[in-house]
């Protein structure tokens, strides 16, 4: 078939400023698939970008194509691909690693610092028509996982990732802070595991009545509570202190409580990110023995989560309560930043 010659793309100029491009569609070179995008979903980092220009040490300098949750069909394979065809549905992970590092010759590529990683400046995401991406790091879809599902595999990579680095087991007492699409992805990934308690906290009361309905042990508002306050009450309500804490809102202090709470020999995983240097409490760490982990994105999840979304092990479809086509990527931005929303996951088609 003949390529098409032109794509429209969301291209994020500035602060909440998104503008429709058309850029040219060009053949993909050795190990490259062009793919039609079908699906993109929103992302807490998509709008920490869109809403201040930087996220965490990323910042926003040049105009860039947003997006990095995405699926979307094969239609033009280039030299040297051989386990994809033209027509496969695939889930599209973002990052694209130098694959010759030492990190990356140990599977550590999400570590890689040549990694280029879609919608992280300066390198253009997939919130386009076409995309040109590594074909090693498009994974086939089966008939029974939608476009939608395939988008939400990066959240879900990103859960499996932070569950592995917990230790996660049979009997498990986990604590997640954040009832977001990851918090919940999370929650859903320990129970998965073998964890026998998860508690959720949120400051927001629907987000924390989402958790409930997709099996959260307890829920806690934690609204105007000090991490003191929080973490007795944590440990009040599972009944004993967690094996694991998993910070995962961003909160300098929802990962104090996390230490506060977590029993002696634990793990706390730093997922969502506050403030570059958060105060820590170093001899109470040093005392109780913590192990303080960072995740940065995941490495070799992709195929664990499609496998799990195909098996039915993870229902989440539902997390999905918005819905827009390309040409309304503002009000999808809005509606993904709005608490009146109510929004989990606003997702994009694109195609």
């Amino acid at each position: 078939m003949d390529l098409p010659k032109e794509s429209q793309c969301a291209v994020l100029c500035g602060i909440k400023d998104i503008k429709m491009e058309q850029r040219p569609v060009l053949a993909p070179g050795p190990n490259e698939v062009l793919l039609a995008v079908h699906s993109v979903g929103i992302c807490g980092s998509d709008l920490k970008y869109w809403s201040h220009g930087y996220c965490g040490r990323f910042k926003l300098t040049d105009p860039m194509v947003i997006g990095h949750e995405a699926s979307g069909t094969v239609v033009a394979l280039g030299p040297g691909v051989k386990h994809l065809d033209v027509g496969d549905r695939v889930a599209i992970e973002p990052g694209v690693p130098c694959r010759m590092c030492s990190l990356c010759r140990v599977g550590k590529y999400n570590l890689c610092k040549d990694v280029q990683f879609c919608a992280t400046p300066p390198v253009d995401g997939n919130l386009s028509q076409y995309y040109l991406h590594a074909a090693d790091f498009c994974f086939k879809l089966p008939s029974n996982v939608s476009y939608e599902e395939g988008a939400l595999v990066e959240p879900l990579a990103v859960a499996l990732y932070t569950c592995s680095r917990a230790e996660v087991s049979l009997g498990s007492k986990v604590l997640i802070c954040g009832s977001g699409p990851v918090g919940i992805l999370t929650m859903l990934t320990a129970k998965s595991m073998g964890a026998s308690q998860v508690i959720i906290t949120d400051i927001d009361d629907h987000r924390l009545s989402v958790a409930k309905q997709y099996g959260a042990d307890c829920i806690l508002n934690v609204k105007g509570l000090s991490s003191e306050e929080a973490a007795k009450k944590v440990v009040d309500l599972l009944g004993a202190e967690p094996h694991c804490g998993m910070e995962c809102c961003g909160s300098d202090i929802a990962l104090l409580s996390c230490i506060l709470a977590c029993r002696p020999g634990g793990n706390i995983l730093l997922v969502g990110r506050g403030s570059l240097e958060p105060k820590l409490p170093v001899s109470l760490i040093s005392t109780k023995e913590l192990t303080l982990k960072g995740i940065f994105r995941y490495a070799n999840m992709y195929p664990k989560a499609i496998s799990m979304l195909s098996s039915g092990q993870m229902p989440i479809k539902d997390l999905v309560t918005h819905r827009f086509h390309l040409n309304q990527v503002d009000d999808a931005f809005n509606t993904a930043i709005s608490r009146e929303s109510c929004a989990m996951k606003v997702m994009i088609h694109v195609s």
